[in-house]
């Protein structure tokens, strides 16, 4: 069935007249996405959908999103922004921005894993205070080994993240790590970089991610924010922040959670 799709003319000049006509035609364009703009669900068979290609030194990502939020567009970005990207929206990576793979989140893609970052307030000795939440959407493995298993606390341990039982007080501080927030919006977590040089993103927000003023405003009054990470199927999707503090609290008892205080970067 043909898709609702939206190929501007500088994106066809990027992937060619053989794969846009492709999208259009439905052959390639997934039906469901989740916008890589608003990060909402939506549906290329039945509402408007904007096809944005962004572009890395090496590798090209072509993602969906809800033509009330984005245009049709090619977007230039560092090649660790798109790695960033690719792991925020679960994409696909081309060989050269002249044949971008298309972000297909219907199939399974083992060898990669995707981080979830949820925000929400989380009471805390009777003050709220701002949190992510993140849980991949597959094992992490150490780099360079092969296998089974999963090593995603044990490396978030040794960068100083807290394992913890319970949350009953606030995790300490991890200085060098930080969150971007910027004019409102999530951009990024951050994390030293080697040898002292410049924060590199650990985790990197396709397109700014909106939080609730709530959230907003406690992580201004507290200038940082709690980050909370839990193995693959530890903590779900959850609708409320009430779910989500049930999933946390459940979590820590049963081991499978670490936590730090980042300092907030921006405003």
């Amino acid at each position: 069935m043909p898709r609702m799709l939206d190929v501007s003319d500088e994106v066809r000049a990027e992937i060619g007249d053989e794969e846009a006509d492709r999208l259009l035609a439905g052959d390639n364009a997934p039906g469901s996405y989740d916008c890589t703009s608003c990060r909402t669900p939506g549906d290329s068979e039945r509402e408007p959908t904007s096809t944005v290609l962004f572009i890395g030194d090496e590798t090209a990502v072509l993602a969906f999103a809800h033509a009330g939020c984005l245009p049709s567009q090619v977007v230039q970005v560092t090649e660790e922004q798109l790695q960033g990207a690719v792991r925020s929206i679960g994409g696909d990576i081309a060989p050269g921005a002249g044949a971008p793979a298309v972000a297909e989140p219907e199939k399974s893609v083992p060898e990669q894993a995707v981080l979830g970052v949820t925000s929400g307030l989380v009471l805390i000795a009777g003050e709220l205070h701002p949190a992510l939440v993140v849980e991949p959407t597959a094992p992490i493995v150490r780099p360079g080994t092969t296998g089974a298993g999963d090593d995603f606390l044990p490396l978030l341990i040794e960068q100083g993240f807290m394992p913890l039982t319970e949350l009953t007080g606030v995790p300490p501080v991890l200085h060098g790590w930080s969150v971007l927030l910027a004019m409102g919006q999530l951009h990024a977590v951050l994390q030293p970089g080697a040898d002292g040089g410049q924060p590199v993103a650990w985790w990197q927000a396709h397109q700014p991610l909106q939080v609730t003023e709530g959230w907003r405003a406690a992580a201004n009054k507290h200038q940082q924010v709690l980050m909370y990470a839990a193995p693959v199927g530890s903590i779900g999707r959850q609708p409320r922040e009430d779910l989500l503090r049930d999933a946390l609290d459940k979590a820590a008892a049963n081991g499978k959670l670490v936590a730090a205080a980042l300092p907030l970067a921006g405003t």
